[in-house]
């Protein structure tokens, strides 16, 4: 079951990851977007082609905060294979500028 994304934002990146969409992904995000995994800060761009991209990555949102930016997802990848993850967004101007990830 998928929860009903309400920050239109949040929406984008959830969508542009499950299709596959680098060029959706990347326009859903600041210029100057950061991101965190697991409480360590990493390179976005080779972190996302690491663990989306070319792992096929998928997100299967179950729970959404009231304000759209928390989200509790089963998280899917060929490398990794399935786990219950926490998505943390900082929207600014309509777009993510910060997004922090890890086990749930």
């Amino acid at each position: 079951m998928t929860a009903e994304l309400t920050d239109p934002a949040v929406a984008g990146f959830v969508a542009a990851v499950n299709a596959g969409d680098k060029e959706a992904f990347f326009a859903a995000l600041t210029d100057d977007a950061t991101m965190s995994d697991d409480g360590t800060d990493r390179d976005l761009r080779e972190w996302t082609e690491r663990e989306i991209f070319s792992s096929n990555g998928r997100m299967d949102v179950e729970e959404v905060s009231t304000d759209g930016r928390t989200l509790t997802a089963t998280y899917t990848n060929s490398t990794w294979g399935s786990m219950r993850t926490r998505w943390v967004f900082t929207v600014t101007g309509g777009r993510i500028s910060r997004f922090e990830t890890g086990q749930a």
